[in-house]
């Protein structure tokens, strides 16, 4: 099932794809509280709202699907670390630290964007790069998750785009404590979650999640990778961020940027050279994922 929601006039409503077809959740139910009820609620509810009246999917327009609690963003893409690390801060392979545990830092739950929604990088800035990720929505609550138990608390996925203004990012980083002006001006997400159930299918023997992601500027394939090419599952990423802490319905885990291309600061250390040139005013940004759909965004002054 796919959860999305649009805009209709001044007001924003829940609603369920299906195909080319949406259809209103019952009782102005809003995805966000659709979610907090957890997954086997949420199909019920989707089976009632597909026995409504539907309006094609072309008539409306997508926006946020939903306001996560907290959004933690991971890092779990080895070749992603070895090239970002060169361009940004100028140090070659990647730190032992990193094989520990997934780690992840907090970016802004506040500066958060819908499909199409046009992004502006900084004023300061003239280094806007994206990053194409997959994001885990959590449907219960918990702390000191098992591997099980943070699997079952998936309450479904989505595109995550964690834009990033590189050039402030290389300045503020040689302080030690990670982004922040260079990471909390947007993240775009959607265009919709795609429950859980949906997508078993696509996990292989190790509990990865084998999905094609890709990331285009203007039509032109930047970055590919594989979903499974990370170096740890979601379930191990949700049990590392519930140790001696709490994690809440509704939450956005985001993998952390692909390797292959997934954004263009990766390109620019192996290359040694801002090849292909960062994001400008005018550009359309584009990441298709198997089984998610395609999120896109235009870059805006």
């Amino acid at each position: 099932m796919k959860l999305a929601s649009v805009r209709d006039g001044d007001a924003v409503r829940g609603v369920v794809v299906d195909g080319d077809t949406v259809f209103a959740l019952p009782d102005g139910l809003s995805v966000g509280e659709v979610v907090a009820g957890g997954l086997d609620r949420a199909l019920e509810t989707g089976r009632t709202a597909l026995r409504g009246p539907g309006v094609p999917l072309a008539s409306v327009t997508l926006t946020l699907p939903y306001r996560p609690p907290s959004v933690r963003d991971f890092v779990t893409f080895e070749s992603h670390v070895e090239g970002v690390r060169k361009s940004v801060d100028g140090k070659e392979g990647v730190p032992e630290a990193w094989y520990d545990n997934p780690h992840f830092y907090f970016t802004n739950p506040h500066a958060l964007y819908g499909p199409g929604e046009p992004i502006r990088a900084p004023r300061s800035s003239r280094a806007l790069d994206f990053e194409l990720e997959v994001g885990a929505v959590l449907g219960r609550t918990g702390s000191d998750l098992t591997e099980v138990e943070a699997k079952d608390a998936i309450f479904g996925y989505t595109i995550v785009n964690d834009w990033s203004a590189r050039d402030l990012q290389a300045r503020e980083m040689t302080i030690g404590l990670g982004p922040a002006k260079g990471k909390d001006f947007a993240t775009s997400i959607g265009p919709w979650i795609v429950t859980a159930d949906e997508l078993e299918p696509f996990h292989d023997a190790g509990g990865f999640l084998d999905l094609d992601c890709r990331a285009y500027v203007n039509d032109e394939l930047i970055g590919h990778d594989r979903l499974s090419n990370m170096h740890w599952t979601f379930a191990q990423m949700i049990a590392y961020a519930s140790r001696d802490s709490v994690v809440l319905a509704g939450d956005l885990l985001a993998s952390g940027t692909t390797g292959g291309g997934g954004c263009l600061a990766e390109l620019w250390g192996r290359r040694g050279e801002q090849v292909p040139a960062p994001v400008e005013v005018g550009d359309r940004v584009v990441m298709m994922v198997e089984g998610l759909g395609e999120l896109s965004a235009p870059s805006s002054d």
